[in-house]
């Protein structure tokens, strides 16, 4: 099964969930979205890459600040989730 490409998975979205919640700069950890209600899913361990790579965080302050400004962060009832992969 061949994956989509951000922008493709961005487009995607927008045409068929408006509404739906991106969070700002993990466009590249989206993993999905729920078939019900188009709430985003994330991949958890790549929005910490994410922030330690772009932001020069460590793995600690990463965890951090993805516990307390991210998936702490309630905007609605379409707040996006963040998946632990198994």
């Amino acid at each position: 099964m061949k994956t989509m490409k951000t922008k493709h998975k961005l487009d995607f979205l927008a045409e068929c969930y408006p509404e739906a919640i991106i969070a700002d700069g993990l466009d590249d950890a989206i993993m999905g979205f729920c078939a019900n209600s188009g709430i985003i899913a994330y991949d958890y361990d790549k929005c910490l890459k994410i922030f330690m790579d772009r932001d020069n965080m460590d793995y600690e302050t990463a965890h951090e600040h993805m516990e307390f400004n991210v998936v702490g962060a309630y905007v609605g009832e379409l707040t996006p989730v963040f998946i632990h992969t198994l």
